[in-house]
């Protein structure tokens, strides 16, 4: 074991190392240039188009895919998960401030990687035998890639790291975290836990796509609301503090060291590092994870999906990150207690909430962590289905689902820390295929923009099989 765990720690340190962040951020720069910061030129069109566009008139759906909204719902319940409460907590407590301020600028930049992969997912997506979408990195790759060799191997090993880190991020970690949170706060055995969540995850997951989106789109804007409510609350009756956080985000963020009086480079490098860590950790932007259920949406559009990207990420570390950490910042608990992760959230929590802390922060974590589960079970069925045929995704979800009993036990530091490796090299063949097909996600856009905001008379970029899948409208 001591092996093994040597062995991930070398890999560890170099996929999640300084090279693969500024990989990823890099990415998200490059297509902010290239599309002319999509994200903030056309940042009114993007919220009429998704988060608005939800509150209007419904129009008829495929009944085997899903709505943008309940894609959306999806992807955020596999990202808005235990690190938007543990992580950023953390990040604060040994980053110091300043790592707010990289987190939003990894966010800034991964809302134009996230449309991207989303406008490539929907674009070279497949239909299966059942008649549902079926998309991801492993098929823009696969198909999208003119070397027909480097797509093969590219789109198996994203595939394959896809479905391991499943079983360890998206499903033992959140189970584990989920069981702990409850234990301490109503005394719950852990193994009662497992054993109900894989009755109630395994009954989801029998029901298909159309049944994880329907309780996705429940239950994350209700737990997200919930938790923004309750930091809202913690961060409005500290509100005299807040000039004196925004003041430590930005000094922090450039290493300004009071005690020396000077910049320190020691200080920007840890802020900075943990700052973009925890925001690719959070919206999982460059990862490619996300694309695989915005594919199955009951879009035309690829860029439409692609701004659905945008908003997940805007929404995820923007909104959600950005609270956990003013709540944390504004009541000071990251200088005066010892706490790390969720407990030090707990620490801010109990200055309003009092006794009712601890439980605020288990059901938050709780409902995280079990959208979370529900997420990655698709992803990982999704990248098997592709490995091995749609029948290999039943057997799939039976195992995913009895092995949240076996994480509910079990001390899971080395399964975590590989999982940990894997799903950063998920970020690898994702991003040679998106940067490689960088081209393809600028025709298409330009294709977009030219008909929506210069009534350019153009035959509109709908999919790589457009005469095959679509009725084209007259």
């Amino acid at each position: 074991m001591h092996i093994i765990k040597s062995i991930n720690d070398a890999v560890n340190s170099v996929v999640w190392g300084v090279p693969m962040l500024i990989l990823i951020i890099g990415t998200g720069i490059y297509f902010s240039f290239r599309l002319g910061f999509f994200q903030v030129s056309k940042f009114r069109h993007i919220l009429s188009s998704t988060i608005f566009s939800a509150f209007g008139k419904k129009k008829e759906q495929n009944e085997k895919a899903l709505t943008p909204f309940q894609a959306m719902s999806t992807a955020l319940a596999a990202t808005i998960g235990t690190g938007n409460i543990a992580g950023v907590a953390s990040a604060v407590a040994i980053g110091g401030a300043g790592a707010v301020f990289w987190m939003w600028v990894s966010a800034f930049f991964g809302m134009m990687t996230s449309f991207a992969e989303n406008v490539l997912g929907v674009y070279y997506r497949k239909k299966n035998k059942k008649g549902e979408w079926s998309g991801g990195a492993m098929y823009y790759i696969s198909e999208g890639l003119k070397n027909k060799k480097l797509a093969k191997v590219l789109a198996v090993l994203f595939s394959a790291f896809c479905v391991l880190a499943s079983f360890g991020i998206g499903n033992m970690a959140q189970v584990n975290s989920i069981a702990t949170s409850l234990e301490n706060a109503f005394n719950i055995p852990p193994l009662a836990v497992g054993i109900v969540l894989a009755v109630i995850v395994g009954f989801i997951l029998i029901g298909g796509v159309k049944r994880i989106g329907s309780v996705a789109e429940k239950i994350v804007p209700f737990m997200a609301m919930i938790y923004i409510l309750f930091t809202l609350c913690v961060v409005i009756l500290n509100i005299k503090a807040i000039p004196e956080v925004l003041s430590s985000i930005f000094k922090g963020a450039f290493g300004f060291d009071a005690v020396a009086g000077g910049i320190s480079g020691a200080l920007i490098k840890n802020a900075m590092t943990l700052g973009f860590k925890r925001g690719v950790f959070s919206n999982e932007a460059g990862l490619g994870s996300g694309v695989i259920v915005n594919s199955t949406a009951d879009v035309k559009e690829p860029v439409e999906q692609g701004m659905w990207g945008v908003f997940e990420v805007f929404f995820d570390t923007i909104v959600v990150c950005t609270l956990t950490a003013f709540t944390v910042l504004s009541t000071g608990v990251h200088k005066t207690s010892s706490a790390e992760g969720a407990s030090l959230v707990g620490e801010a929590f109990s200055q309003v909430f009092s006794s009712y802390a601890g439980a605020i922060v288990a059901v938050s974590i709780t409902l995280f962590a079990f959208t979370t589960v529900l997420g990655w079970a698709f992803y990982g069925s999704k990248c098997l289905e592709y490995l091995f045929g749609g029948k290999s995704a039943v057997v799939y979800k039976i195992i995913f689902s009895l092995m949240l009993i076996v994480g509910s036990t079990m001390n899971l530091t080395l399964a975590l820390e590989i999982s940990d490796t894997l799903n950063a090299l998920m970020a690898i063949p994702n991003l040679i295929g998106v940067l490689l097909l960088s081209g393809t996600v600028v025709k298409i856009t330009r294709n977009y923009s030219d008909r929506k905001f210069k009534n350019k008379k153009v035959s509109p970029m709908l999919s790589a099989y457009t005469e095959i899948q679509f009725e084209m409208e007259k």
